[in-house]
């Protein structure tokens, strides 16, 4: 990890497009200003890894969807193919 002492009012450059300035100082909580373009999220960590947890329970809800679905689908054929069977 890289650790940078800044002021008020100064900054730090990450790769060629992303600015993190320093804009307000109280007491232990610093205000950061973030300058990135608009296709890079930017999120505090917390939210982020919210999002993460919503997007990985969203992925397994619509798998073990998907399973019953596909499930379901081969008992319909299963019940045909008996039906076919019986004619």
């Amino acid at each position: 990890m890289l650790v940078l002492t800044r002021r008020k009012g100064e900054s730090i450059i990450l790769g060629d497009d992303v600015e993190v300035k320093i804009l307000e100082l109280h007491g232990s909580q610093v205000k950061v200003g973030i300058q990135a373009p608009q296709s890079l999220s930017v999120h505090r960590k917390e939210v982020y890894l919210a999002i993460q947890r919503e997007n990985k329970a969203a992925a397994e809800s619509a798998r073990k969807a998907s399973e019953e679905q596909n499930e379901r689908g081969a008992q319909v054929e299963h019940r045909v193919e008996d039906e076919q069977t019986l004619h």
